[in-house]
């Protein structure tokens, strides 16, 4: 399946981003996921034949919900992409201007003022002149705010260093708040003042029309496209059936609080989506290459695998690479949620997102910027809410059948009574009804579920913790078993030759060579061990078979000796009678010739944190702990005890790792799901076949971020201890949003069906709750509390 992504610009409707998603997914070889915060709709299809007809197809649903969206196509080419900042910016109204204008400018494929960033992205066209184009932005922008500074590339790191050093402000839609003042000014004398009927009923209608106007604008707007049930359409058949029934201040009123009320909604996710925007802060924005003696400042996407960069104190390292001069200390707290520096010297691997604290880092570039670990987190923490967790998904349901069941029933409540009940008013139980229509907008629940989940995987990733959706998120809370791979998991993964055993024809030297000669071509940590005991460089002309034997060990022929460095099934496997010894250590058998030359023993050490996370996994309720191992049973026991784990297997093949997997995966409740927690490397059929697959230590490993559905950026397993408190934490607060807003709905839609409740008390059960909900959800963020 090829993957596309398509930017749906001016998208502000949850409801209509879970419709949309609805209809592209019941097209024809077609996969979509949609992300309301970044306004991103994900398509997975089969070929890139099919991509202009399915666009077209994604182009008719969106404008059939909501007319107003542009939809353009997300590409990014690696050298005709700028990204300005606008410094001063504070008009969100005044950014979508520019943005508008700039769009226009002959040579500008693609732009896009991002209001809480400050940013003004570019792809252009690789004829354009540069000069010139950055003349026609800048008269746009002084133009539209004189104020704005815009900064081109050659500034842009001094005054991304101001920008952070400024407190940001929250922008708001000036245009809004002056129909708001204007409108609630005139509605104020309509009130205050006891004027002529005709002239109270002008003042409303002029009032109404400036607060409300272009709600119903594109409420007629959606009923041309098929789309009637919308919150604008709601909103406009209750206010204008207000006046209708001769309740003009009501009319009026639940217009303005409510469009107050959307005013303080948008500013309230815009907050959310800042709180995530600082966390994508660890995108770099540019790397100093070095070209000769020339120092050239460019876009990260620009260096190619080999160039050379420096980065000085206070930068961030933009791509990864290795250290080849200079010493340094990094913080890494960006990508693993920790406080303490390490330091960097040459050889070092230094990865992006890395912030340089003290010395001159000269770097040779070791992958592109998008197979960077930058580029993966940022593009794994920003596309998890397209895998939705079931909550989400029943509440977009619920939403599609909710909306329209309220409006049927306001229509029943309106007709039924006054036919069937004697003495009542058409007049008084269509009020009754419109009151019913401006509770029933679902937006508390379409925004706020999603905000609380995005903001669960959010907090997570502050603390170094990666969850690739909502689903897996989601999953942590009905973990009944925590399956431990043993080596580079639970233990350090640094292993170290504590004893070597010679038969009486070889010495300890021939038998550490002997190893380190089979173990040259292995990069398995007890390999590595054996190489370093070694100290010297191996001869790999004197190899002349190699041949890795899984779950054995290697043989290989070496000056005409065939070598064989295993454990006891290997010794087994080719009859090789071998001394067996009582240790808590690994032991790696030697044999030349068929001939046993000895054993050597290598030792691995637990990390601190261990007991800890087994101990934490407890108390949140976790049923079982397991340990997987290929180590011996003496080995794996002693762990096993040491930590306080429920059940260990020990000797185990990679496949053997995958079937007791599924024997425990047989046990579980229906309910119940199994995480396996790996270093993602080794272990990637077993992370496959688990509910959630957990890879440890992922910085810097592909196969880790590949393989797993949650990523710990660190080495620590007690950080699935904090994973698990994230979800539930989530999970709390976003079943409080469901009950406070399906109860508070409740609650006021019987009110309103009994006459109790007035259109006041509707817009507070709308609007109110909305924003009551979002502010809930955007407390996932908070990650003090955990």
């Amino acid at each position: 399946m090829l993957k596309k992504e398509v930017i749906l610009e001016g998208l502000d409707c949850a409801n209509c981003a879970a419709k949309i998603e609805d209809e592209v997914n019941k097209l024809n070889g077609v996969k979509a996921y949609m992300n309301f915060m970044n306004k991103t709709l994900t398509l997975e299809i089969e070929s890139e034949q099919e991509y202009k007809n399915i666009l077209q197809q994604v182009k008719t649903i969106v404008h059939k919900h909501e007319p107003d969206v542009v939809v353009k196509e997300k590409s990014v080419n690696k050298s005709n992409k700028i990204v300005l900042i606008l410094e001063g910016l504070g008009c969100a109204n005044c950014a979508a201007k520019m943005e508008k204008e700039i769009r226009g400018l002959e040579g500008v494929e693609f732009a896009a003022v991002d209001f809480v960033s400050k940013k003004l992205t570019l792809e252009i066209s690789p004829k354009v002149n540069r000069s010139e184009l950055n003349k026609k932005i800048e008269g746009i922008v002084k133009k539209i705010e004189p104020d704005v500074k815009v900064i081109f590339e050659e500034n842009n790191s001094k005054t991304k260093i101001n920008e952070n050093n400024e407190e940001e402000e929250e922008g708001v839609n000036k245009k809004e708040i002056i129909r708001l003042v204007v409108g609630g000014a005139i509605f104020a004398v309509g009130i205050i003042f006891n004027f002529q009927n005709w002239l109270e009923l002008t003042l409303f209608i002029i009032s109404y029309i400036i607060v409300g106007g272009e709600v119903v604008l594109r409420a007629i707007k959606g009923i041309a496209r098929g789309q009637v049930f919308s919150e604008h359409f709601l909103m406009s058949i209750a206010t204008i059936g207000a006046f209708f029934v001769g309740e003009y201040p009501e009319g009026v009123a639940v217009m303005l609080f409510y469009l107050v009320g959307e005013l303080f909604q948008d500013i309230a996710v815009g907050h959310s989506r800042k709180s995530i925007s600082a966390l994508m802060d660890i995108r770099p924005d540019y790397a100093n290459l070095k070209v000769g003696d020339e120092i050239r400042k460019v876009s990260p996407e620009e260096v190619n695998i080999g160039d050379i960069i420096i980065v000085k104190p206070g930068e961030k390292v933009p791509l990864d690479g290795k250290v080849i001069e200079g010493n340094s200390m990094v913080d890494t707290a960006a990508l693993t949620g920790e406080s303490v520096p390490r330091e960097l010297g040459p050889g070092d691997d230094a990865l992006s997102g890395f912030i340089n604290k003290n010395g001159v880092l000269t770097i040779e570039v070791t992958k592109d910027f998008g197979d960077s670990t930058v580029s993966k987190i940022l593009d794994l923490v920003q596309n998890a809410s397209s895998r939705k967790a079931p909550t989400e998904k029943f509440i977009t349901k619920f939403a599609r059948f909710y909306t329209p069941i309220v409006v049927f029933g306001a229509l029943a409540l309106a007709i039924i009574p006054p036919l069937v009940i004697p003495g009542a008013t058409f007049s008084t139980w269509i009020y009754r009804a419109l009151v019913f229509l401006v509770i029933s907008c679902p937006c508390a629940l379409v925004i706020s579920i999603p905000l609380g989940f995005f903001g669960g995987i959010g907090g997570a990733s502050k603390r170094g913790i990666l969850v690739k959706g909502s689903n897996y998120l989601d999953a942590l809370n009905n973990v009944e078993t925590v399956v431990f791979d043993k080596t580079g998991t639970l233990t350090k993964g640094i292993f170290e030759v504590v004893d070597v055993n010679p038969q009486a024809d070889f010495t300890d030297e021939e038998l550490i060579e002997y190893a380190a000669f089979a173990e040259s071509h292995s990069s398995h940590p007890i390999a590595l061990s054996i190489l370093k005991a070694y100290n010297k460089d191996v001869d790999i002309t004197k190899i002349e078979d190699y041949e890795e034997i899984a779950g054995h060990g290697i043989r290989a022929k070496v000056g005409g000796k065939e070598i064989l460095v295993g454990n006891s099934k290997l010794m087994n496997k080719e009859n090789i009678k071998y001394q067996e010894v009582e240790t808590l250590g690994t032991i790696v058998h030697v044999a030349v010739d068929k001939k046993y030359a000895g054993n050597i023993v290598i030792s691995d050490a637990v990390k601190e944190d261990s007991a800890d996370a087994i101990k934490g996994l407890k108390a949140l309720g976790v049923r079982n702990t397991v340990m997987l191992t290929g180590d011996s049973k003496a080995v794996g026991e002693k762990i096993a005890t040491q930590l306080g784990i429920d059940e260990v297997y020990t000797e185990l093949l990679p496949a053997d790792k995958v079937e007791k997997i599924e024997a425990l995966d047989a046990k579980k409740s229906h309910k119940g799901k199994i995480v396996f927690v790996g270093d993602g490397i080794n272990d990637a059929p077993v992370l496959a076949r688990a509910d959630i697959g957990v890879a440890m230590g992922g910085l810097g490993s592909d196969a880790a971020i590949e393989a797993a559905d949650i990523v710990i950026m660190t080495d620590e397993p007690s950080k699935i201890v904090t994973a698990i408190k994230v979800a539930k934490r989530t999970r709390k607060i976003v079943i409080q949003n469901i009950v406070l807003s399906l109860v508070v709905k409740a609650i006021f839609l019987a009110l309103g069906a009994v006459g109790v409740a007035t259109m006041w008390e509707a817009v507070f059960a709308d609007v109110g709750v909305a924003i009551i909900a979002i502010l809930n959800a955007m407390r996932v963020m908070n990650t003090k509390s955990i």
